[in-house]
């Protein structure tokens, strides 16, 4: 098959481009590059610098494409309070550029990268597609309206639509930018620098921590399972981690102890957030590989971020 993956410099948009094209398909990768970088990408795939809103740059990448993959997407939960109006523009206006794209192309199926993010507060955990959603941040907002554009001109256009909603994604090379950093890395860079590590609230908040090749193969089955049109389905691995059970894990790995500093101003976010996967093992024949422990030992294997400090904290401890 041949795909387009919007945001495919990023995160998962690489893991998932590398995945299909050892798998022998074709891809095409467009990434604006404000938040990727192209060089993790396998030779194979077909890499285009872009906006995922330029819809006559879209209509060339689209010829002979079978299914799209929407990631492109602005993705930190804290930055979209403090620019919601960009947070809607790339992140909604993006998938409503794309739909109409596809529509004038003719390109039949599209996945969109959804999040976990726009069920917000839940009282019945794990949570469930059919939950009432209670998105409470511009993100989680905008993946909310996303998803509710690509159906609903997807319906309207004969295009199949299908959105995975995506809990905490890691694994290595994630993304560690400056300013809100996601929180494994982030914890591991402080542990292996012997920095404090700052947990908001008072670390008893639990979130749903999916490995990204998890991640990857849940996207890969979705491009060709049967009878998902409109579906929303979650991706998580079903299990709850605590913000000081992510540290005790931490400390495990390293052998260390690490300085625990608890920040009550905020930005500890809802307080539960476990993903319900049974639609996805229904629909996709898919459920996570990776429990946490591994997969926080492959980051420290297999990312040159973490690796020589990670010998050097063993070495330390022995």
């Amino acid at each position: 098959m041949n795909f387009l993956i919007t945001g495919g410099a990023g995160f998962i948009g690489t893991a998932l481009a590398n995945q299909l094209v050892q798998a022998g398909h074709g891809v095409r990768a467009l990434d604006d590059l404000s938040a990727g970088d192209s060089r993790g990408l396998d030779p194979r795939v077909v890499f285009a610098r872009g906006d995922a809103r330029d819809v006559p740059k879209l209509w060339g990448l689209l010829r002979d494409v079978d299914c799209v993959y929407h990631l492109a997407a602005r993705v930190s939960v804290p930055e979209s309070v403090l620019y919601p109006v960009e947070y809607n523009a790339v992140n909604v206006g993006g998938a409503v550029a794309l739909m109409t794209a596809m529509r004038d192309a003719g390109v039949r199926r599209v996945i969109l990268a959804s999040s976990g993010a726009a069920y917000g507060e839940q009282t019945r955990q794990p949570v469930s597609e059919n939950a009432v959603m209670h998105p409470v941040t511009p993100y989680a907002v905008s993946k909310l309206a996303a998803e509710y554009y690509m159906h609903a001109i997807g319906a309207l256009a004969g295009i199949e639509t299908v959105a995975l909603r995506i809990f905490n994604a890691y694994g290595p090379q994630q993304q560690l930018p400056p300013a809100h950093a996601p929180v494994i890395p982030r914890f591991l860079q402080a542990a292996l620098n012997g920095s404090s590590l700052v947990i908001f609230g008072d670390g008893n908040q639990a979130r749903d921590f999916v490995y990204i090749d998890d991640i990857a193969r849940a996207l890969c089955l979705a491009a060709t399972a049967r009878n998902v049109n409109r579906a929303c389905v979650n991706i998580g691995s079903g299990a709850a981690t605590t913000m000081n059970q992510l540290v005790d894990e931490i400390e495990t790995l390293l052998a260390t102890r690490v300085h625990r500093l608890y920040n009550d101003e905020g930005g500890a976010g809802v307080s539960r957030l476990v993903a319900d996967i049974s639609l996805a093992s229904k629909l996709l024949d898919w459920s996570p590989r990776v429990a946490l422990r591994q997969g926080l030992a492959q980051i420290l294997k297999l990312d040159p971020r973490f690796q020589a400090r990670s010998a050097q904290s063993h070495a330390a401890t022995h």
